[in-house]
C-alpha cells in the first residue's frame, strides 16, 4: 500500500525553516501556496489580498496569464545558452525594451543588485574612457537613506547601519548627500565625479517623494556639471507610479536607468541597465558578464512585460487607483495614521506610534486577511498589484481603518 506524504502545515513549516534557512529574513507568519491575479492563499486555504506585490515584482499580479504563457512557450523551446553563444530571443527584449525607457543600449542581468553593481562599473569606466578622470579616481554621489541592494559594494554607501554594521571594510568612491537637496548635490560634485545616481522616489526609506522640480534639478545638474545622471527605477518604475517611469512626472530623461523587480513579471528574475549609446559603449568583451544575464526565458518573460506596458492600461490603473488609494488615506489622517506619501498606487504611511509598530500593524493586518510589509519604525508600505480593483483597493483601506479604530 503506498503512503500518502502528509502536507505539514504553515505552523510546522515556518519550524521546519528555522535549523535549515539562514535567518536574514523575518517574514510575516503566513505561508503562501498558491497565488492569482491580486490573491494569494496560504496551505490551510486561507485567502488574503495581497498589497505588498513582492516590492513591486508583481506589478502585474500573481500568474498574470500572458506572462504565464509566454514562460510556457520558451521552456519548451529553450531556457539557457549563456551569453557564449547569442539565442534568438535577447535582440527582440533589448530592442524593444530601450524602445519603451526611450534609450539606445541594454545590459541585461538578473537582480536589481546586479544591476546597480553594473551601473556603478559603467559609470566608472565611462569616468576613465570619456571623461578623462584619473585612474581609480572616480566618484559617484549618492543620497541618503537609499536603498540599491546589499552587496558589499552596495551597503558601503548605505546609511542603514543594520545594513551595513559588521560587513566592512567598505568600498571607497561615494559621496553621500541628504535626499532632495540640491545645494548639497552640487557642492559633493567635482571633476573626479562619474554620476549621481538617486531613486526617483526612495521605496524602502518609506516611499519618499522629492519636492517637485527635484529631478529636473538633478537633470540640469548632472548636465552642467558632465556628469551622468543615474535613475534606480528598480521598485518605481514600469507602471507603480502612474507612468512607465518615475522620472517621467517631470518629463526627465536620465543617461542611464536601472530596472528590475516587474521587468521579470514576477516568474524569473530580470534586470536591465538601460542607457544612451556613449555610456554603455564603454564595455568590452571580458569586462563584464553574467552567465543567465539576458537568457532566453528572461528574455521572453521580458518582452511581455514590454507588451503590456506598451499598451498604457497599467500606468493608466496605477494613477487613476492612487487617486482612491491617498483618498482614502487622507481620510485616516488623525484617525491612527499621523502621516502618508504616495506617488501612484504606491505609498508609505506613518501609524501612530501607541498603535504599534509597523510590524505590529502588518501583522493585524495579516490576521484580517491583508498583507502588507512594515518598514522604518512605525511605517508600513502599501504597493498592491496594478491589477487591483477599485472595490479590493476600498476593502484593503476599510480593513486598514478597522484594525486602525480597534487599537485606538
Amino acid at each position: 500500500m503506498t503512503s500518502v506524504a502528509r502536507t505539514r502545515s504553515s505552523a510546522e513549516l515556518i519550524r521546519a525553516e528555522e535549523p535549515v534557512l539562514a535567518h536574514n529574513y523575518h517574514p510575516l507568519p503566513v505561508v503562501v501556496a498558491r497565488a492569482e491575479g491580486t490573491w494569494v492563499e496560504d496551505v490551510e486555504g486561507r485567502r488574503y489580498l495581497d498589497m505588498l506585490a513582492g516590492y513591486s515584482a508583481l506589478n502585474f499580479g500573481h500568474r498574470h496569464p500572458a506572462l504565464i504563457e509566454a514562460a510556457h512557450r520558451q521552456l519548451d523551446r529553450l531556457t539557457l545558452t549563456s551569453r557564449a553563444f547569442h539565442n534568438d530571443r535577447l535582440a527582440e527584449f533589448a530592442e524593444r525594451l530601450a524602445a519603451l525607457i526611450g534609450l539606445d543600449m541594454v545590459l541585461p542581468m538578473n537582480t536589481g543588485a546586479e544591476a546597480v553593481e553594473s551601473a556603478v562599473k559603467v559609470a566608472r569606466k565611462w569616468a576613465y574612457d570619456v571623461k578623462g578622470v584619473p585612474a581609480d579616481r572616480a566618484t559617484i554621489v549618492v543620497a541618503a537613506d537609499n536603498f540599491h541592494g546589499r552587496t558589499t559594494t552596495i551597503v558601503s554607501f548605505s546609511t542603514d547601519e543594520v545594513a551595513r554594521s559588521g560587513f566592512g571594510p567598505f568600498t571607497p568612491g561615494f559621496r553621500i548627500v541628504p535626499y532632495n537637496d540640491l545645494a548639497a548635490m552640487e557642492a559633493a560634485i567635482d571633476e573626479t565625479t562619474a554620476a549621481v545616481l538617486i531613486e526617483p522616489v526612495q521605496g524602502e526609506a518609506g516611499v519618499i517623494v522629492p519636492d517637485d522640480g527635484y529631478l529636473a534639478g538633478v537633470r540640469e545638474l548632472t548636465s552642467r556639471k558632465g556628469c551622468l545622471f543615474i535613475a534606480d527605477e528598480i521598485q518605481s518604475g514600469l507602471g507603480r507610479t502612474g507612468r512607465t517611469l518615475a522620472v517621467e512626472h517631470e518629463s526627465v530623461m536620465p543617461d542611464v536607468v536601472l530596472l528590475g523587480k516587474a521587468l521579470g513579471g514576477g516568474i524569473v528574475p530580470v534586470s536591465a541597465v538601460v542607457a544612451r549609446r556613449e555610456v554603455l559603449q564603454v564595455l568590452h568583451p571580458g569586462e563584464h558578464g553574467s552567465t543567465f544575464g539576458g537568457n532566453p526565458l528572461a528574455a521572453a518573460v521580458g518582452s511581455a512585460v514590454v507588451d503590456l506596458l506598451q499598451t498604457g492600461e497599467f500606468q493608466r490603473r496605477a494613477a487613476e487607483l492612487g487617486v482612491v488609494l491617498r483618498g482614502g488615506l487622507q481620510s485616516l489622517v488623525g484617525r491612527g495614521v499621523v502621516g502618508f506619501r504616495s506617488r501612484g498606487l504606491w505609498a508609505g504611511v506613518d501609524i501612530d506610534p501607541e498603535l504599534g509598530t509597523g510590524r505590529d500593524i502588518s501583522e493585524r493586518l495579516m490576521r484580517e486577511g491583508i498583507l502588507v510589509k512594515d518598514t522604518h519604525g512605525s511605517t508600513i508600505r502599501l504597493a498592491p498589484p496594478l491589477t487591483i480593483t477599485a472595490d479590493e483597493l476600498q476593502d484593503a483601506l476599510q480593513t486598514l481603518e478597522k484594525v486602525l479604530v480597534q487599537e485606538a
